[in-house]
């Protein structure tokens, strides 16, 4: 199965990882001798995916001048910028449609997330709707669940306010048509949580539970956690996190 595009958010200041981004995107912040976004993108490959668009803000060119065309890790890497201003994650995105083409995956630019792309792929073009997100049973142990899910559907999703039905979270990783983008203005800063609602009450928002933890490097916690998956992995070589 040809895979989608994916669209990696890397556009914050990641404030929380100050003093360590003052200088850097929190893409770069060095883990085991490589900059982050190296696992993540060997990771992508391993997954099937060989299309990248990354959307970047806050010191993005040090990114590009790393990563290049994508071509060090069997990729093909596009930039898209959002200019003076950030955008937003929604804003980003949006801007860079025009790369992305009619379907495609998001993932945020601090997520580490070893699942079956290929599969969830499968989930997004079977549901028929204009967006997926991926659902982890969390049940509050790696951060605050945000989604009420069961029988297959997402109930309810909430950033803001959890409730004791919220057993799970938004795993980190989307799929959309571009269509699900059309209601956002161009050129204007919203967040991707406002789409995930739009097609929530639209009944267009499919969802799709996996069954691997993720990882993030959002935090000083999270980015330890990271390092220790990457030196165990490192130490088993039957566990596949490389390009063929």
């Amino acid at each position: 199965m040809s895979t989608f595009p994916v669209a990696i958010l890397a556009g914050g200041l990641a404030t929380r990882l100050r003093p360590i981004t003052e200088k850097i995107p929190k893409a770069m912040v060095e883990l085991n001798g490589e900059p982050f976004i190296a696992h993540q993108l060997r990771l992508l490959k391993s997954r099937g995916l060989d299309r990248v668009v990354i959307c970047a803000w806050y010191r993005g060119e040090l990114i590009r001048e790393y990563v290049h065309d994508g071509a060090p890790f069997g990729l093909r890497v596009d930039y898209s910028f959002d200019g003076e201003l950030p955008l937003g994650t929604g804003g980003a995105i949006q801007r860079a449609l025009p790369l992305l083409g009619p379907t495609f995956f998001v993932l945020y630019g601090d997520s580490y997330l070893p699942c079956d792309y290929q599969a969830v792929q499968a989930g997004f073009t079977h549901s028929g709707c204009l967006g997926l997100m991926t659902v982890f049973r969390n049940q509050g142990r790696w951060d605050t669940s945000n989604v009420e899910y069961s029988a297959g559907q997402i109930r309810r999703y909430e950033k803001k306010m959890s409730t004791p039905a919220m057993q799970y979270i938004d795993y980190g990783l989307g799929l959309f048509q571009a269509q699900a983008f059309a209601g956002f203005p161009g050129d204007s800063a919203f967040d991707l949580a406002a789409v995930y609602q739009a097609l929530l009450e639209q009944k267009q928002l499919a969802g799709y539970e996996v069954a691997e933890r993720f990882y993030e490097i959002g935090s000083f916690e999270g980015l330890e956690e990271l390092r220790g998956l990457l030196r165990d992995q490192k130490s088993r070589p039957h566990i596949v996190d490389h390009p063929k």
